[in-house]
């Protein structure tokens, strides 16, 4: 489990293309020397093993295999050497839960519409900003203003969302400068795909919504042997 909280940005050395799975390098200095095989990593949201870990290489790195569900369904699919991508280790059990509950199951990429200073001439380095995404349709019912969603594995708060526009259905949130300086945020250009999970939460309380309106009727009880 993760909590969204960005622990250091990471750069993409090589994309090696296989026979099977994607094989990405990703120098992480100050986690490559933290993690063993078989370590989860969030990458810009999505859960990945640890794998041929390099702590002694210059940048230390470790490497990653993306099978072809995870090319298809994120972000990732678009990474290429420079690529700067989010990274946090699990949470320790018992650790503060300072964000939400990310699992790094991505639900879907949405795109990134833009990312404006809320005052325009401010210094970058103590603006803060407006951040305009679309999300896909599977997630669009549990996207809830002033909830949680994870947008490359950041951990934010949900402050606008609108729905039935031409672009699609649109989130907005506010980026605190921390948030724009120390994740991948500030090196994303407009169009470009974004790892969107929705909150877990929000997904069980639907379940446990759709689960109470079931009605028991005579027509369940006959197809199912009654």
């Amino acid at each position: 489990m993760f909590t969204g909280l960005v622990e250091q940005t990471g750069t993409i050395v090589s994309v090696e293309e296989r026979s099977g799975a994607r094989r990405i390098t990703i120098a992480a200095p100050g986690i490559a020397d933290r993690i063993r095989t078989g370590d989860s990593v969030a990458v810009s949201g999505v859960c990945l093993t640890a794998l041929d870990i390099q702590p002694d290489a210059d940048p230390p790195c470790f490497h990653a295999d993306l099978a072809q569900e995870t090319v298809s369904r994120t972000s990732l699919s678009m990474l290429e050497p420079g690529s700067k991508v989010n990274l946090e280790l699990p949470t320790a059990a018992g650790s503060p839960l300072g964000g939400h509950v990310v699992q790094g199951h991505v639900d879907g990429t949405g795109k990134l519409l833009s990312l404006t200073q809320v005052v325009a001439d401010a210094d970058p380095e103590l603006a803060d900003w407006w951040l305009r995404v679309t999300v896909p349709d599977n997630v669009t019912r549990f996207m809830i203003e002033k909830g949680s969603i994870a947008v490359e594995g950041i951990s934010l708060t949900i402050a606008r969302f609108e729905r039935d526009k031409p672009e699609g259905d649109i989130v907005s949130i506010a980026i605190i400068p921390h948030t724009y300086l120390a994740t991948n945020l500030h090196t994303l250009k407009p169009g470009t795909p974004v790892n969107i999970e929705a909150d877990v939460l929000v997904k069980f309380a639907d379940q446990q919504r759709e689960a109470a309106q079931f009605n028991l009727t005579e027509a369940f009880l006959l197809a199912n042997g009654y």
